[in-house]
């Protein structure tokens, strides 16, 4: 959405803060020997409090509040009673919710507890390409530009990019125009960000795989070659030089 007058700006503001009050609290209340189910009622919870809906609910009927994903597991994972959390987990969490007609979502991933199988260094290196890609958007930079940029910082690191999983519009629903904000260079894609528009911004941070392929349960996109995928994300207002950043109250940068 285009964001026309400070009420639009204050409904932007309070769902934004909602879904990222939700994900920080959700990542302290991760635990070694939870399940997901757990983790995605405790962040229904949060969600309810604050007034807010779940927006893969709302929208395509996700069975859960929010998106959880496990190690090899890239997005749009179920929030299953089966998928127990473990120790050195890489987990990823994405909240997205609606609230008086407006719409925001994020995403951060994170290693659970100790980083006994080194997934740091991925989980930092998607944070750090998340950071330099928010500080060069502004009004009229070309969206193939944005994604050369996530793309050129993952080789620097040895890393790759997910291809066909994207960032985009956000605001009057949780998916608009512009429809796709790749991690990669897509010279066909001859868009620009637009001053007061409102964007979810995200990186998907390969250790070795270029495509995430969807698992017969029909929602979570996975990595068939053993390589793990490390997700950042924050709902964005364009301006003429630096974003704001609308869900900072996720710390996603800690």
């Amino acid at each position: 959405m285009s964001i026309s007058s400070p009420s639009e700006l204050i409904g932007m503001q309070r769902i934004s803060e909602a879904v990222g009050i939700t994900l920080k609290k959700m990542r302290e209340y991760a635990q070694p020997g939870m399940t997901a189910q757990e983790l995605d009622e405790y962040g229904g919870s949060i969600l309810q409090e604050l007034g807010a809906k779940s927006a893969p609910r709302l929208t395509y009927g996700f069975p859960g509040w929010t998106c959880i994903c496990l190690n090899n597991e890239v997005a749009h994972g179920i929030p299953s009673p089966k998928k127990i959390l473990k120790e050195g987990d890489l987990v990823n969490i994405d909240v997205s919710a609606e609230l008086d007609g407006f719409w925001a979502d994020n995403g951060g991933s994170f290693v659970l507890g100790k980083d006994i199988h080194q997934h740091l260094p991925l989980v930092d290196a998607s944070k750090q390409i998340l950071r330099k890609a928010i500080n060069n958007i502004k009004g009229g930079v070309k969206i193939a530009d944005i994604g050369k940029l996530i793309e050129t910082e993952a080789k620097k690191s040895g890393l790759r990019v997910i291809k066909n999983l994207v960032g985009h519009g956000v605001g009057r629903s949780l998916h608009e125009a512009p429809r796709e904000i790749p991690c990669y260079h897509d010279r066909l894609n001859l868009d620009r960000f637009k001053k007061n528009s409102t964007v979810a911004i995200e990186t998907f941070i390969s250790t070795k795989a270029s495509f995430a392929h969807q698992s017969n349960d029909g929602w979570t996109f996975v990595t068939t070659d053993g390589s793990f995928v490390a997700q950042h994300e924050h709902t964005i207002m364009v301006t003429d030089s630096k974003p704001i950043i609308l869900t900072a109250s996720n710390e996603i940068w800690n």
